[in-house]
């Protein structure tokens, strides 16, 4: 059970260990891209690829049919990463051994539904992975196995989530393999991990840029890190911190620093609206009087 890239690994591992995968579920195909034409999730399209058979609810909390269907595949067990749906108590309770979810955190730390970019935006210094045998909180259930791996300072969240990715497919096969025991979270230590929005992307030069580079490696590709610079809103793909001061969203020299309300922000690419990514450099010289220019 999943939909995002993040799942495919997992799949895929089970696949090749030689479990028997009685069905694969993930959320109906949406609209995408430019065209907005209809496209199945990653999920669908690996198990296709295999052969295997999908099915794509758009809700199953309260549809006793799906629970019934579900039930009726008389499983041993279910793995779940990033479904996307909650799955209400009839579903949980229905596999042999329950459902176990591939937490992209090491819990009981950012459970929730952003947890790889809440690590970054947080300045963790490490993160993981947690096997954990669903119960009907959010990501409350018992750990079965952990993994962690560092976070550095120019870690972005595609390269963590790729390497989480692989970690969890890795650990579910070990887990449905050798069947260890699960430990209870602990009470205390447990943060969460909101849904992000796009609204989350907006830069605020007040804050200091070391928060602020955190956000652009946390929050690209989605929702992105953006600004207004004059009447456009510029997207700001990659930055780092560097020494610098002045008025919060100045633009302070021709690399395209801009000051923070501690420290500045060098912008390493950029992009205008309708307009191809851009070195920071090469971005302020296409904007007229750039070394002017505020950003909002």
């Amino acid at each position: 059970m999943g939909s995002p890239a993040f799942a495919v690994p997992a799949l895929r591992a089970l696949h090749a260990a030689g479990h028997d995968i009685a069905c694969v579920y993930c959320q109906p195909p949406r609209p995408s891209g430019r065209g907005h034409a209809v496209t199945p999730s990653p999920v669908q399209v690996a198990a296709e690829a295999l052969g295997l058979p999908v099915r794509t609810p758009a809700r199953v909390k309260r549809d006793t049919a799906e629970h019934q269907a579900f039930a009726a595949l008389r499983l041993e067990a279910a793995v779940v990463a990033a479904y996307g749906l909650i799955l209400p108590e009839a579903m949980l309770d229905a596999p042999l051994h329950g459902c176990l979810n591939i937490h992209a955190s090491l819990l009981p730390r950012w459970r929730g539904a952003a947890p790889i970019q809440a690590a970054i935006l947080a300045g963790d210094h490490a993160t993981g992975i947690t096997i954990m045998r669903m119960d009907a909180g959010l990501d409350t259930g018992p750990m079965l196995l952990r993994e962690s791996v560092p976070i550095g300072d120019r870690t972005t969240t595609p390269e963590l989530h790729d390497a989480l990715a692989e970690i969890g497919a890795r650990l579910i096969v070990r887990a449905l393999a050798g069947a260890p025991a699960p430990v209870p979270q602990p009470d205390d230590g447990a943060t969460y991990a909101a849904k992000l929005a796009k609204a989350d992307g907006r830069i605020d030069w007040s804050l200091d840029a070391a928060s602020l580079d955190r956000r652009v490696r946390a929050l690209n590709p989605w929702p992105g890190t953006f600004a207004t610079l004059g009447t456009e809103t510029i997207k700001v793909l990659a930055a780092r911190p560097v020494t610098g001061a002045g008025p919060p969203g100045r633009v302070l020299d021709t690399d395209c620093t801009v000051a923070c309300g501690q420290g500045a922000l060098r912008i390493e690419r950029a992009q205008r609206p309708g307009r191809p990514p851009l070195e920071g450099a090469a971005f302020l010289r296409g904007v007229p009087d750039g070394l002017n220019q505020i950003f909002q």
